[in-house]
Protein backbone atom coordinates (compact mmCIF):
# COMPACT_ATOMS: atom_id res chain seq x y z
CA UNK A 1 0.00 0.00 0.00
CA UNK A 2 2.64 2.49 0.71
CA UNK A 3 4.48 1.32 -2.51
CA UNK A 4 0.84 2.30 -4.37
CA UNK A 5 0.66 5.96 -2.39
CA UNK A 6 4.18 6.56 -3.45
CA UNK A 7 3.55 5.55 -7.41
CA UNK A 8 0.02 6.61 -8.20
CA UNK A 9 -0.25 9.79 -5.47
CA UNK A 10 -3.07 10.96 -7.15
CA UNK A 11 -5.28 8.41 -7.40
CA UNK A 12 -8.59 10.57 -6.40
CA UNK A 13 -7.35 13.49 -8.15
CA UNK A 14 -10.55 15.35 -9.85
CA UNK A 15 -8.01 16.33 -12.57
CA UNK A 16 -9.04 13.57 -15.00
CA UNK A 17 -6.45 15.30 -17.51
CA UNK A 18 -3.70 14.36 -15.20
CA UNK A 19 -1.92 10.90 -17.23
CA UNK A 20 -1.74 8.99 -13.79
CA UNK A 21 -5.64 9.39 -12.80
CA UNK A 22 -6.20 7.98 -16.07
CA UNK A 23 -4.30 5.34 -16.09
CA UNK A 24 -5.32 4.40 -12.43
CA UNK A 25 -8.98 4.45 -13.58
CA UNK A 26 -8.77 2.14 -16.23
CA UNK A 27 -6.85 -0.62 -15.03
CA UNK A 28 -7.85 -3.02 -11.83
CA UNK A 29 -6.77 -3.22 -8.41
CA UNK A 30 -5.42 -6.40 -9.81
CA UNK A 31 -3.19 -4.85 -12.65
CA UNK A 32 -2.12 -2.11 -10.29
CA UNK A 33 -0.60 -4.82 -7.73
CA UNK A 34 1.45 -6.70 -10.54
CA UNK A 35 2.71 -2.68 -11.91
CA UNK A 36 3.74 -1.23 -8.81
CA UNK A 37 6.51 -4.22 -8.44
CA UNK A 38 8.30 -2.04 -10.88
CA UNK A 39 10.51 0.33 -9.83
CA UNK A 40 11.91 1.61 -13.17
CA UNK A 41 9.52 4.38 -13.61
CA UNK A 42 10.24 3.77 -17.56
CA UNK A 43 9.53 0.65 -17.49
CA UNK A 44 6.37 0.85 -15.40
CA UNK A 45 4.74 3.41 -17.81
CA UNK A 46 5.37 1.09 -20.77
CA UNK A 47 3.32 -1.72 -19.55
CA UNK A 48 0.39 0.38 -18.49
CA UNK A 49 0.30 2.18 -21.70
CA UNK A 50 0.45 -1.86 -23.30
CA UNK A 51 -2.57 -3.02 -20.72
CA UNK A 52 -4.66 -0.12 -21.47
CA UNK A 53 -4.05 -0.10 -25.38
CA UNK A 54 -3.91 -4.21 -25.55
CA UNK A 55 -6.40 -4.74 -22.97
CA UNK A 56 -4.04 -7.13 -21.14
CA UNK A 57 -5.58 -9.25 -18.63
CA UNK A 58 -3.70 -9.42 -15.17
CA UNK A 59 -1.95 -12.63 -16.04
CA UNK A 60 -0.74 -11.47 -19.33
CA UNK A 61 0.34 -8.66 -17.74
CA UNK A 62 2.68 -10.92 -15.54
CA UNK A 63 3.68 -12.91 -18.71
CA UNK A 64 5.14 -10.13 -20.41
CA UNK A 65 6.59 -8.19 -17.04
CA UNK A 66 8.48 -12.02 -16.23
CA UNK A 67 9.30 -12.34 -19.83
CA UNK A 68 11.22 -8.44 -19.79
CA UNK A 69 9.06 -7.36 -23.12
CA UNK A 70 9.96 -3.92 -22.66
CA UNK A 71 13.78 -4.43 -22.21
CA UNK A 72 13.75 -6.88 -25.00
CA UNK A 73 11.87 -4.19 -27.26
CA UNK A 74 14.17 -1.19 -25.53
CA UNK A 75 17.52 -3.24 -26.61
CA UNK A 76 17.12 -2.66 -30.05
CA UNK A 77 16.84 1.65 -29.88
CA UNK A 78 18.80 4.60 -29.06
CA UNK A 79 18.29 6.68 -25.77
CA UNK A 80 15.31 8.64 -27.90
CA UNK A 81 13.25 5.45 -28.48
CA UNK A 82 13.34 3.66 -25.57
CA UNK A 83 11.88 7.06 -24.21
CA UNK A 84 9.49 7.31 -27.09
CA UNK A 85 8.61 3.40 -26.41
CA UNK A 86 8.13 4.26 -22.45
CA UNK A 87 5.58 7.14 -23.03
CA UNK A 88 3.53 5.67 -26.28
CA UNK A 89 4.12 2.20 -25.81
CA UNK A 90 5.01 -0.42 -28.80
CA UNK A 91 4.36 1.59 -32.13
CA UNK A 92 3.51 -0.62 -35.38
CA UNK A 93 4.24 1.32 -38.52
CA UNK A 94 6.75 -0.75 -40.44
CA UNK A 95 7.64 -4.06 -40.80
CA UNK A 96 10.38 -4.00 -38.69
CA UNK A 97 8.07 -2.74 -35.63
CA UNK A 98 6.71 -6.27 -35.13
CA UNK A 99 9.61 -8.55 -35.45
CA UNK A 100 11.14 -9.48 -32.09
CA UNK A 101 15.17 -10.38 -32.38
CA UNK A 102 14.49 -12.90 -30.04
CA UNK A 103 11.33 -14.60 -28.76
CA UNK A 104 10.56 -15.92 -25.93
CA UNK A 105 8.35 -19.68 -25.85
CA UNK A 106 8.80 -20.65 -22.44
CA UNK A 107 5.22 -21.11 -22.10
CA UNK A 108 5.68 -24.49 -24.61
CA UNK A 109 7.46 -26.41 -21.91
CA UNK A 110 10.25 -27.83 -23.58
CA UNK A 111 13.25 -28.28 -21.56
CA UNK A 112 16.52 -26.49 -23.33
CA UNK A 113 18.37 -29.95 -23.70
CA UNK A 114 15.32 -32.43 -24.63
CA UNK A 115 15.63 -33.42 -27.96
CA UNK A 116 12.43 -32.34 -30.00
CA UNK A 117 11.13 -32.03 -33.84
CA UNK A 118 10.01 -29.58 -35.50
CA UNK A 119 6.94 -30.64 -36.00
CA UNK A 120 6.65 -31.14 -31.83
CA UNK A 121 7.62 -27.64 -31.82
CA UNK A 122 4.74 -26.26 -34.33
CA UNK A 123 2.40 -28.69 -32.82
CA UNK A 124 2.72 -26.93 -28.92
CA UNK A 125 2.41 -23.34 -30.63
CA UNK A 126 -0.53 -24.20 -32.15
CA UNK A 127 -1.44 -25.97 -28.39
CA UNK A 128 -1.08 -22.81 -27.35
CA UNK A 129 -1.53 -19.98 -30.38
CA UNK A 130 -3.01 -17.63 -27.46
CA UNK A 131 0.21 -17.33 -25.83
CA UNK A 132 2.02 -17.16 -28.91
CA UNK A 133 0.00 -14.56 -30.30
CA UNK A 134 0.59 -12.48 -27.43
CA UNK A 135 4.69 -13.33 -27.51
CA UNK A 136 4.22 -11.58 -31.58
CA UNK A 137 3.07 -8.78 -30.10
CA UNK A 138 -0.26 -6.51 -31.36
CA UNK A 139 -1.69 -7.08 -34.57
CA UNK A 140 -1.52 -10.85 -35.63
CA UNK A 141 -4.16 -12.95 -36.47
CA UNK A 142 -3.72 -16.54 -37.30
CA UNK A 143 -5.00 -17.64 -40.59
CA UNK A 144 -3.58 -21.53 -41.22
CA UNK A 145 -0.80 -24.14 -40.31
CA UNK A 146 1.36 -25.94 -42.50
CA UNK A 147 -0.30 -23.25 -45.89
CA UNK A 148 0.72 -25.28 -48.81
CA UNK A 149 1.38 -23.66 -52.42
CA UNK A 150 2.54 -25.53 -55.61
CA UNK A 151 5.49 -23.75 -57.96
CA UNK A 152 5.77 -26.17 -61.01
CA UNK A 153 4.03 -29.18 -60.02
CA UNK A 154 6.30 -29.46 -56.79
CA UNK A 155 4.59 -28.48 -53.31
CA UNK A 156 5.73 -26.27 -50.41
CA UNK A 157 4.58 -25.56 -46.58
CA UNK A 158 4.70 -22.82 -44.99
CA UNK A 159 4.74 -23.88 -40.83
CA UNK A 160 2.56 -20.88 -40.10
CA UNK A 161 0.81 -17.84 -41.65
CA UNK A 162 -0.69 -14.89 -40.26
CA UNK A 163 -2.07 -11.71 -40.86
CA UNK A 164 -1.22 -8.71 -39.91
CA UNK A 165 -4.67 -6.22 -39.72
CA UNK A 166 -2.20 -2.60 -38.87
CA UNK A 167 0.33 -3.65 -41.50
CA UNK A 168 -2.39 -4.84 -43.82
CA UNK A 169 0.03 -8.28 -44.54
CA UNK A 170 0.44 -11.53 -44.58
CA UNK A 171 3.27 -12.88 -42.00
CA UNK A 172 4.78 -16.22 -42.73
CA UNK A 173 6.84 -17.71 -40.28
CA UNK A 174 8.93 -20.92 -40.80
CA UNK A 175 10.52 -22.59 -37.26
CA UNK A 176 13.86 -24.08 -37.61
CA UNK A 177 14.80 -26.24 -34.37
CA UNK A 178 18.21 -25.93 -35.02
CA UNK A 179 20.43 -23.37 -36.98
CA UNK A 180 18.86 -21.26 -39.47
CA UNK A 181 20.95 -22.24 -43.40
CA UNK A 182 21.44 -19.94 -46.49
CA UNK A 183 18.92 -22.60 -48.43
CA UNK A 184 16.06 -21.68 -45.91
CA UNK A 185 16.75 -17.89 -46.41
CA UNK A 186 16.34 -18.93 -49.88
CA UNK A 187 13.16 -20.60 -49.50
CA UNK A 188 11.27 -17.96 -47.42
CA UNK A 189 12.41 -15.29 -49.75
CA UNK A 190 10.28 -17.32 -52.57
CA UNK A 191 7.59 -17.86 -50.42
CA UNK A 192 7.35 -13.96 -49.97
CA UNK A 193 7.57 -13.76 -53.83
CA UNK A 194 4.73 -16.28 -54.08
CA UNK A 195 2.24 -14.65 -51.54
CA UNK A 196 3.14 -11.19 -53.42
CA UNK A 197 2.11 -12.13 -56.73
CA UNK A 198 -0.51 -15.15 -56.02
CA UNK A 199 -2.41 -14.51 -52.54
CA UNK A 200 -2.50 -10.34 -52.23
CA UNK A 201 -5.50 -8.85 -53.04
CA UNK A 202 -6.07 -5.14 -53.56
CA UNK A 203 -5.08 -3.46 -50.65
CA UNK A 204 -2.45 -5.66 -48.97
CA UNK A 205 1.66 -4.79 -48.46
CA UNK A 206 3.99 -6.55 -49.68
CA UNK A 207 4.30 -10.04 -47.17
CA UNK A 208 6.64 -10.30 -44.07
CA UNK A 209 8.84 -13.59 -43.86
CA UNK A 210 10.10 -14.18 -39.96
CA UNK A 211 12.45 -17.51 -39.67
CA UNK A 212 12.67 -18.17 -36.24
CA UNK A 213 15.88 -20.90 -35.55
CA UNK A 214 16.86 -21.93 -32.12
CA UNK A 215 20.44 -20.56 -33.06
CA UNK A 216 21.78 -17.74 -35.49
CA UNK A 217 24.83 -17.24 -37.67
CA UNK A 218 24.62 -13.38 -37.59
CA UNK A 219 27.21 -13.41 -40.76
CA UNK A 220 25.81 -16.01 -42.42
CA UNK A 221 22.18 -14.40 -42.32
CA UNK A 222 23.86 -10.89 -43.12
CA UNK A 223 25.96 -12.64 -46.28
CA UNK A 224 22.74 -14.96 -47.17
CA UNK A 225 20.20 -12.06 -47.11
CA UNK A 226 22.58 -9.31 -49.10
CA UNK A 227 20.07 -7.68 -51.54
CA UNK A 228 17.29 -9.68 -50.53
CA UNK A 229 13.61 -8.24 -50.23
CA UNK A 230 13.90 -6.45 -46.91
CA UNK A 231 10.71 -7.76 -45.64
CA UNK A 232 12.83 -11.30 -44.79
CA UNK A 233 13.87 -11.80 -40.81
CA UNK A 234 15.60 -14.44 -39.08
CA UNK A 235 14.92 -14.23 -35.17
CA UNK A 236 16.25 -16.66 -32.51
CA UNK A 237 13.65 -18.71 -30.32
CA UNK A 238 14.48 -18.89 -26.47
CA UNK A 239 13.02 -21.92 -24.61
CA UNK A 240 12.98 -20.01 -21.54
CA UNK A 241 12.65 -16.83 -19.74
CA UNK A 242 15.72 -13.58 -20.36
CA UNK A 243 18.38 -12.76 -17.58
CA UNK A 244 15.99 -9.71 -17.02
CA UNK A 245 19.02 -8.10 -14.67
CA UNK A 246 21.39 -8.31 -17.50
CA UNK A 247 18.84 -6.63 -20.09
CA UNK A 248 18.32 -4.09 -17.42
CA UNK A 249 21.91 -3.44 -17.40
CA UNK A 250 22.13 -3.07 -21.57
CA UNK A 251 19.06 -0.66 -20.97
CA UNK A 252 20.58 1.24 -18.76
CA UNK A 253 23.52 1.88 -20.94
CA UNK A 254 21.70 3.39 -23.97
CA UNK A 255 20.18 5.82 -21.63
CA UNK A 256 23.19 7.08 -20.19
CA UNK A 257 24.83 7.24 -23.40
CA UNK A 258 25.30 10.92 -24.33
Amino acid sequence: MHKFYQMYPNFQTSDKSASIFQTSEKLTWSHICELVTIDDELEREFYEKECISEGWTVDELHRQKESGLFMRLAVSKDKQGVLMLARKGQQVQAPEDVVKSTYTLEFLGIEEKKRYREKDLEDRLIDNMQMFLLELGKGFTFVKRQYGLTINNVHYHIDLVFYHRILRCFVLIDMKRGAVKHKDIGQMNMYLGYFAKEENVEGDNPPIGIIMSHYKDELMVEYATYGMDSNLFVSKYELFLPNKEELRKMVHDILVKK
